[in-house]
Protein backbone atom coordinates (compact mmCIF):
# COMPACT_ATOMS: atom_id res chain seq x y z
CA UNK A 1 0.00 0.00 0.00
CA UNK A 2 1.22 3.21 -0.74
CA UNK A 3 0.63 6.15 1.16
CA UNK A 4 2.82 8.75 -0.68
CA UNK A 5 1.59 12.05 -1.73
CA UNK A 6 0.96 13.21 -5.49
CA UNK A 7 3.59 15.58 -6.76
CA UNK A 8 0.65 17.60 -6.69
CA UNK A 9 0.08 17.43 -3.34
CA UNK A 10 3.73 18.36 -2.29
CA UNK A 11 3.50 21.23 -4.39
CA UNK A 12 0.55 22.49 -2.84
CA UNK A 13 2.32 21.60 0.70
CA UNK A 14 5.08 23.71 -0.07
CA UNK A 15 3.15 26.54 -1.23
CA UNK A 16 0.90 26.05 1.71
CA UNK A 17 4.31 25.86 3.70
CA UNK A 18 5.65 29.29 2.26
CA UNK A 19 2.25 31.04 2.85
CA UNK A 20 2.46 30.38 6.30
CA UNK A 21 6.45 31.31 6.58
CA UNK A 22 5.62 34.63 5.06
CA UNK A 23 2.25 35.64 7.37
CA UNK A 24 2.83 33.69 10.81
CA UNK A 25 4.90 36.38 12.88
CA UNK A 26 8.01 36.09 14.75
CA UNK A 27 6.20 36.34 18.22
CA UNK A 28 3.59 33.31 16.30
CA UNK A 29 6.55 31.20 15.38
CA UNK A 30 8.85 31.63 18.93
CA UNK A 31 6.33 31.42 21.84
CA UNK A 32 4.51 28.64 19.89
CA UNK A 33 1.07 29.97 20.39
CA UNK A 34 1.44 31.05 23.90
CA UNK A 35 0.54 34.54 23.62
CA UNK A 36 -2.14 37.47 24.24
CA UNK A 37 -2.16 38.04 20.66
CA UNK A 38 -2.97 34.45 19.64
CA UNK A 39 -6.80 34.85 19.71
CA UNK A 40 -7.40 38.15 17.66
CA UNK A 41 -4.78 36.67 15.34
CA UNK A 42 -6.30 33.37 14.79
CA UNK A 43 -9.24 35.31 13.20
CA UNK A 44 -7.78 37.65 11.13
CA UNK A 45 -5.72 34.50 9.40
CA UNK A 46 -8.82 32.31 9.19
CA UNK A 47 -9.86 35.29 6.79
CA UNK A 48 -6.64 34.85 4.66
CA UNK A 49 -7.33 31.35 4.50
CA UNK A 50 -10.84 31.74 3.31
CA UNK A 51 -9.76 33.66 0.50
CA UNK A 52 -7.66 31.39 -0.89
CA UNK A 53 -10.14 28.72 -0.70
CA UNK A 54 -8.26 26.63 2.06
CA UNK A 55 -10.44 27.40 5.32
CA UNK A 56 -12.67 25.12 3.71
CA UNK A 57 -10.97 22.78 1.52
CA UNK A 58 -12.42 19.44 2.98
CA UNK A 59 -16.06 21.25 2.37
CA UNK A 60 -17.88 19.90 -0.48
CA UNK A 61 -18.53 22.59 -2.89
CA UNK A 62 -22.17 22.90 -2.95
CA UNK A 63 -21.83 24.33 1.13
CA UNK A 64 -18.85 26.81 0.00
CA UNK A 65 -15.86 24.06 -0.03
CA UNK A 66 -13.32 22.48 -2.51
CA UNK A 67 -14.30 18.74 -2.39
CA UNK A 68 -10.47 18.40 -1.18
CA UNK A 69 -8.92 14.88 -1.10
CA UNK A 70 -8.54 12.91 2.22
CA UNK A 71 -4.92 13.38 1.30
CA UNK A 72 -5.03 17.26 0.80
CA UNK A 73 -6.75 17.81 3.72
CA UNK A 74 -4.19 15.94 5.41
CA UNK A 75 -1.19 18.42 4.06
CA UNK A 76 -3.66 21.01 5.31
CA UNK A 77 -4.27 19.52 8.90
CA UNK A 78 -0.41 18.35 9.08
CA UNK A 79 0.91 21.86 8.36
CA UNK A 80 -1.26 23.76 10.55
CA UNK A 81 -0.44 21.57 13.35
CA UNK A 82 3.06 21.94 12.89
CA UNK A 83 2.97 25.47 13.06
CA UNK A 84 1.00 25.67 16.20
CA UNK A 85 -2.87 25.57 14.80
CA UNK A 86 -2.66 29.19 14.05
CA UNK A 87 -6.45 28.37 12.43
CA UNK A 88 -7.16 28.42 16.44
CA UNK A 89 -10.64 27.35 17.71
CA UNK A 90 -12.51 27.52 14.44
CA UNK A 91 -10.99 24.35 13.97
CA UNK A 92 -14.06 22.97 15.78
CA UNK A 93 -16.75 24.88 13.12
CA UNK A 94 -14.23 23.50 10.06
CA UNK A 95 -14.22 20.20 10.86
CA UNK A 96 -16.69 18.73 13.73
CA UNK A 97 -20.02 21.43 13.73
CA UNK A 98 -20.13 22.59 10.01
CA UNK A 99 -20.16 18.80 8.76
CA UNK A 100 -22.89 17.85 11.47
CA UNK A 101 -24.76 20.96 10.41
CA UNK A 102 -24.46 19.13 6.37
CA UNK A 103 -25.68 15.73 7.52
CA UNK A 104 -28.39 16.57 10.29
CA UNK A 105 -29.55 20.21 9.75
CA UNK A 106 -32.04 21.82 7.95
CA UNK A 107 -31.39 24.22 4.84
CA UNK A 108 -32.50 27.51 6.26
CA UNK A 109 -29.96 26.32 8.90
CA UNK A 110 -27.40 25.38 7.05
CA UNK A 111 -28.06 28.82 4.76
CA UNK A 112 -27.35 30.69 7.76
CA UNK A 113 -24.17 29.32 9.84
CA UNK A 114 -22.27 27.29 6.59
CA UNK A 115 -21.22 30.98 5.00
CA UNK A 116 -20.15 32.52 8.11
CA UNK A 117 -17.99 29.68 9.14
CA UNK A 118 -16.85 29.21 5.44
CA UNK A 119 -15.91 32.99 5.55
CA UNK A 120 -14.00 32.77 8.77
CA UNK A 121 -16.27 35.17 10.44
CA UNK A 122 -17.52 33.20 13.70
CA UNK A 123 -16.71 30.66 16.24
CA UNK A 124 -18.54 27.93 18.08
CA UNK A 125 -18.13 25.18 20.86
CA UNK A 126 -19.76 21.84 21.28
CA UNK A 127 -21.78 21.90 25.04
CA UNK A 128 -21.71 18.12 26.03
CA UNK A 129 -19.58 17.40 29.27
CA UNK A 130 -21.45 17.91 31.95
CA UNK A 131 -20.46 17.94 36.03
CA UNK A 132 -22.29 14.35 36.08
CA UNK A 133 -21.63 12.70 32.11
CA UNK A 134 -18.57 13.11 30.62
CA UNK A 135 -17.65 9.69 29.44
CA UNK A 136 -20.98 8.60 30.58
CA UNK A 137 -23.02 11.12 28.12
CA UNK A 138 -25.95 9.72 27.47
CA UNK A 139 -26.66 10.20 31.19
CA UNK A 140 -26.57 13.98 30.96
CA UNK A 141 -29.16 16.12 32.61
CA UNK A 142 -29.51 19.27 31.00
CA UNK A 143 -33.44 19.90 30.41
CA UNK A 144 -35.12 21.43 27.37
CA UNK A 145 -38.91 21.54 27.94
CA UNK A 146 -41.08 22.28 24.89
CA UNK A 147 -43.14 25.89 25.22
CA UNK A 148 -44.98 26.15 21.97
CA UNK A 149 -42.35 27.04 19.14
CA UNK A 150 -39.73 27.26 21.95
CA UNK A 151 -37.54 25.08 23.82
CA UNK A 152 -37.01 25.99 27.80
CA UNK A 153 -33.22 25.24 28.85
CA UNK A 154 -32.01 24.38 32.13
CA UNK A 155 -28.80 22.94 33.32
CA UNK A 156 -24.88 23.25 32.97
CA UNK A 157 -22.02 22.50 30.85
CA UNK A 158 -18.08 22.14 32.21
CA UNK A 159 -14.94 21.94 30.67
CA UNK A 160 -16.31 23.29 27.31
CA UNK A 161 -13.84 24.08 24.85
CA UNK A 162 -13.99 27.64 23.53
CA UNK A 163 -16.64 28.26 25.81
CA UNK A 164 -15.90 31.89 26.55
CA UNK A 165 -16.11 32.99 23.48
CA UNK A 166 -18.09 30.94 20.85
CA UNK A 167 -20.47 32.98 19.28
CA UNK A 168 -22.54 29.63 19.12
CA UNK A 169 -22.88 26.43 20.74
CA UNK A 170 -24.18 23.02 19.72
CA UNK A 171 -26.26 21.59 23.00
CA UNK A 172 -26.96 18.14 23.75
CA UNK A 173 -30.40 18.62 25.65
CA UNK A 174 -32.45 15.83 27.44
CA UNK A 175 -36.18 16.51 25.38
CA UNK A 176 -37.70 13.22 27.10
CA UNK A 177 -37.53 12.80 30.30
CA UNK A 178 -39.26 9.44 30.34
CA UNK A 179 -36.20 7.94 28.47
CA UNK A 180 -32.47 8.47 30.34
CA UNK A 181 -31.21 7.45 27.90
CA UNK A 182 -29.36 8.43 24.61
CA UNK A 183 -32.81 8.44 22.92
CA UNK A 184 -33.95 10.94 25.43
CA UNK A 185 -31.48 13.62 23.90
CA UNK A 186 -31.53 16.20 21.47
CA UNK A 187 -28.93 18.45 19.94
CA UNK A 188 -29.58 22.57 19.51
CA UNK A 189 -28.14 25.50 18.50
CA UNK A 190 -28.00 28.23 20.79
CA UNK A 191 -26.81 31.65 20.25
CA UNK A 192 -24.17 32.92 22.75
CA UNK A 193 -26.17 36.23 23.35
CA UNK A 194 -29.13 33.87 24.82
CA UNK A 195 -30.81 35.66 28.16
CA UNK A 196 -29.94 33.13 30.62
CA UNK A 197 -26.96 31.93 29.72
CA UNK A 198 -23.84 32.68 31.35
CA UNK A 199 -20.62 31.57 30.98
CA UNK A 200 -17.17 31.09 34.11
CA UNK A 201 -13.27 30.64 32.38
CA UNK A 202 -12.23 27.32 33.67
CA UNK A 203 -8.33 27.34 34.11
CA UNK A 204 -7.14 24.43 31.79
CA UNK A 205 -3.60 23.06 31.26
CA UNK A 206 -2.54 23.32 27.35
CA UNK A 207 -4.30 24.21 24.76
CA UNK A 208 -3.76 27.34 24.72
CA UNK A 209 -7.18 28.46 22.43
CA UNK A 210 -9.56 26.41 24.65
CA UNK A 211 -11.10 29.23 25.87
CA UNK A 212 -12.47 26.68 28.69
CA UNK A 213 -15.43 27.45 30.09
CA UNK A 214 -18.68 26.07 32.76
CA UNK A 215 -21.46 27.54 31.04
CA UNK A 216 -25.25 27.44 32.87
CA UNK A 217 -28.85 27.59 31.45
CA UNK A 218 -31.14 29.55 33.80
CA UNK A 219 -34.51 29.36 31.58
CA UNK A 220 -33.15 29.69 27.98
CA UNK A 221 -35.16 30.33 25.42
CA UNK A 222 -34.61 27.94 22.45
CA UNK A 223 -36.59 28.11 18.91
CA UNK A 224 -37.64 24.97 17.78
CA UNK A 225 -36.32 25.70 14.60
CA UNK A 226 -32.31 25.58 16.12
CA UNK A 227 -32.92 21.83 16.63
CA UNK A 228 -30.82 19.93 14.49
CA UNK A 229 -32.05 16.65 13.51
CA UNK A 230 -35.23 15.23 14.49
CA UNK A 231 -36.18 15.35 18.92
CA UNK A 232 -34.49 12.60 20.52
CA UNK A 233 -31.45 11.81 17.93
CA UNK A 234 -29.22 13.81 19.16
CA UNK A 235 -27.23 11.09 20.45
CA UNK A 236 -26.89 9.43 17.31
CA UNK A 237 -25.23 12.97 15.61
CA UNK A 238 -23.04 13.59 18.30
CA UNK A 239 -21.56 9.79 17.77
CA UNK A 240 -21.71 10.00 14.17
CA UNK A 241 -18.95 13.25 14.14
CA UNK A 242 -16.80 11.75 16.89
CA UNK A 243 -15.23 8.91 14.81
CA UNK A 244 -14.02 11.75 12.39
CA UNK A 245 -12.90 14.01 15.49
CA UNK A 246 -10.78 11.06 16.69
CA UNK A 247 -9.46 10.94 13.43
CA UNK A 248 -7.88 14.17 12.95
CA UNK A 249 -6.85 14.33 16.93
CA UNK A 250 -4.61 10.85 15.98
CA UNK A 251 -3.82 13.42 13.24
CA UNK A 252 -2.19 15.88 15.63
CA UNK A 253 -0.73 13.66 17.71
CA UNK A 254 1.62 12.46 15.27
CA UNK A 255 1.93 16.19 14.13
CA UNK A 256 2.76 16.96 17.79
CA UNK A 257 4.82 14.53 18.65
CA UNK A 258 6.99 15.05 15.19
CA UNK A 259 7.50 18.73 16.32
CA UNK A 260 9.27 17.51 19.97
CA UNK A 261 11.58 15.54 18.22
CA UNK A 262 12.26 18.12 15.78
CA UNK A 263 12.97 20.59 18.45
CA UNK A 264 14.64 18.14 20.49
CA UNK A 265 16.94 17.04 17.59
CA UNK A 266 17.85 20.37 16.89
CA UNK A 267 18.72 21.12 20.34
CA UNK A 268 20.67 18.17 20.84
CA UNK A 269 22.94 19.21 17.88
CA UNK A 270 24.03 22.40 19.35
CA UNK A 271 24.13 21.77 22.96
CA UNK A 272 27.46 20.82 24.38
CA UNK A 273 28.49 18.85 27.24
CA UNK A 274 31.71 17.67 28.65
CA UNK A 275 33.01 18.47 25.26
CA UNK A 276 30.82 17.03 22.86
CA UNK A 277 26.97 17.32 20.95
CA UNK A 278 24.35 15.68 23.41
CA UNK A 279 23.05 14.12 19.85
CA UNK A 280 26.61 11.95 20.08
CA UNK A 281 25.81 10.78 23.15
CA UNK A 282 24.21 6.98 22.42
CA UNK A 283 22.05 7.41 25.29
CA UNK A 284 20.16 10.81 23.28
CA UNK A 285 20.59 8.90 20.30
CA UNK A 286 18.37 6.22 21.09
CA UNK A 287 15.62 8.70 23.04
CA UNK A 288 15.28 10.36 19.00
CA UNK A 289 14.98 7.00 17.27
CA UNK A 290 12.54 6.05 19.77
CA UNK A 291 10.57 9.57 18.71
CA UNK A 292 10.89 8.88 15.34
CA UNK A 293 9.67 4.80 15.80
CA UNK A 294 6.72 5.46 17.72
CA UNK A 295 5.87 8.55 15.15
CA UNK A 296 6.50 6.40 12.38
CA UNK A 297 3.82 3.86 13.66
CA UNK A 298 1.30 6.06 15.17
CA UNK A 299 1.32 7.87 11.68
CA UNK A 300 0.87 4.48 9.51
CA UNK A 301 -2.12 3.65 11.22
CA UNK A 302 -3.60 6.94 10.48
CA UNK A 303 -2.40 7.19 7.22
CA UNK A 304 -4.13 3.23 6.64
CA UNK A 305 -7.32 4.39 8.13
CA UNK A 306 -7.31 7.96 6.00
CA UNK A 307 -7.07 5.23 2.95
CA UNK A 308 -9.53 3.20 3.70
CA UNK A 309 -12.13 6.02 4.23
CA UNK A 310 -11.02 7.76 0.98
CA UNK A 311 -11.81 4.16 -0.61
CA UNK A 312 -14.95 3.16 1.71
CA UNK A 313 -13.05 -0.12 2.75
CA UNK A 314 -14.03 -1.66 5.76
CA UNK A 315 -17.19 -1.91 7.84
CA UNK A 316 -18.14 1.25 9.91
CA UNK A 317 -17.60 -1.16 12.94
CA UNK A 318 -14.12 -1.89 11.27
CA UNK A 319 -13.68 1.66 11.02
CA UNK A 320 -14.48 2.95 14.67
CA UNK A 321 -12.21 0.18 15.94
CA UNK A 322 -9.62 1.15 13.89
CA UNK A 323 -9.88 4.77 14.93
CA UNK A 324 -9.94 4.40 18.28
CA UNK A 325 -6.96 2.64 18.10
CA UNK A 326 -4.88 5.22 16.23
CA UNK A 327 -5.96 7.96 18.65
CA UNK A 328 -4.70 5.67 21.38
CA UNK A 329 -1.53 4.97 20.05
CA UNK A 330 -1.31 8.43 18.54
CA UNK A 331 -1.74 10.17 21.03
CA UNK A 332 0.74 8.12 23.35
CA UNK A 333 3.32 8.59 21.01
CA UNK A 334 3.17 12.24 21.17
CA UNK A 335 2.96 11.86 25.21
CA UNK A 336 6.32 9.84 24.99
CA UNK A 337 7.90 12.36 23.06
CA UNK A 338 6.94 15.09 24.97
CA UNK A 339 8.15 13.67 27.76
CA UNK A 340 11.99 12.45 25.80
CA UNK A 341 11.86 15.81 24.68
CA UNK A 342 11.61 17.95 28.07
CA UNK A 343 14.24 14.76 28.94
CA UNK A 344 16.60 15.92 26.14
CA UNK A 345 16.37 19.57 26.57
CA UNK A 346 17.26 19.48 29.97
CA UNK A 347 16.40 22.96 31.96
CA UNK A 348 15.08 24.61 28.47
CA UNK A 349 12.64 21.79 28.71
CA UNK A 350 10.64 23.65 31.79
CA UNK A 351 10.82 27.10 29.87
CA UNK A 352 8.30 28.98 28.37
CA UNK A 353 8.69 29.28 24.44
CA UNK A 354 9.73 25.77 23.51
CA UNK A 355 7.48 23.50 21.68
CA UNK A 356 8.08 20.50 24.19
CA UNK A 357 7.35 22.59 26.97
CA UNK A 358 3.73 23.59 25.32
CA UNK A 359 3.06 20.52 24.18
CA UNK A 360 3.97 18.56 27.26
CA UNK A 361 1.37 20.38 29.19
CA UNK A 362 -1.13 19.44 26.20
CA UNK A 363 -0.28 15.74 26.17
CA UNK A 364 -2.53 15.06 28.93
CA UNK A 365 -5.33 17.02 27.64
CA UNK A 366 -4.84 14.98 23.78
CA UNK A 367 -5.57 11.72 25.66
CA UNK A 368 -8.76 12.55 26.92
CA UNK A 369 -10.09 14.89 24.38
CA UNK A 370 -13.01 13.16 22.26
CA UNK A 371 -12.82 10.53 24.62
CA UNK A 372 -10.21 8.98 27.13
CA UNK A 373 -7.71 5.86 26.47
CA UNK A 374 -10.23 3.39 28.87
CA UNK A 375 -13.10 4.22 26.68
CA UNK A 376 -11.56 4.19 23.45
CA UNK A 377 -9.88 0.74 24.15
CA UNK A 378 -13.44 -0.70 25.50
CA UNK A 379 -14.96 0.71 22.04
CA UNK A 380 -12.87 -0.82 19.74
CA UNK A 381 -12.60 -4.71 21.99
CA UNK A 382 -16.98 -4.20 21.47
CA UNK A 383 -16.15 -3.79 17.53
CA UNK A 384 -13.72 -6.37 17.12
CA UNK A 385 -16.04 -8.76 19.38
CA UNK A 386 -13.68 -9.18 21.73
Amino acid sequence: MDFDFTPEEEAFRAELRAFLDDELPAWWKTVFVDDERAMPFTREFCHQLAERGWLTLSWPAEHGGADGSVWQQAVVREEMWAAGEPRGPQYMNLNYIGPLIMRFGTPEQQARHLPRMAAGDVLWCQGFSEPEAGSDLASLKTRAVRDGDHYVVNGEKTFITSGMRADFLTVAVRTDPANQGPGGVSLLVIDGDTPGLTRHELKKMGWWCSDTAYLRFDRCRVPVANRVGAEGEGFKAIMHNFNSERLMMAAMACSYGQACAEEALAWARERRTFGAPLAERQVIRHKLVDMVARIEAARALVYDLAHRVQHGLGSRADLVARTCMAKVVATQAMQFCADQAVQILGGMGFMRGTKSERLYREAKVMMIGGGSEEIMKDLAARQLGI
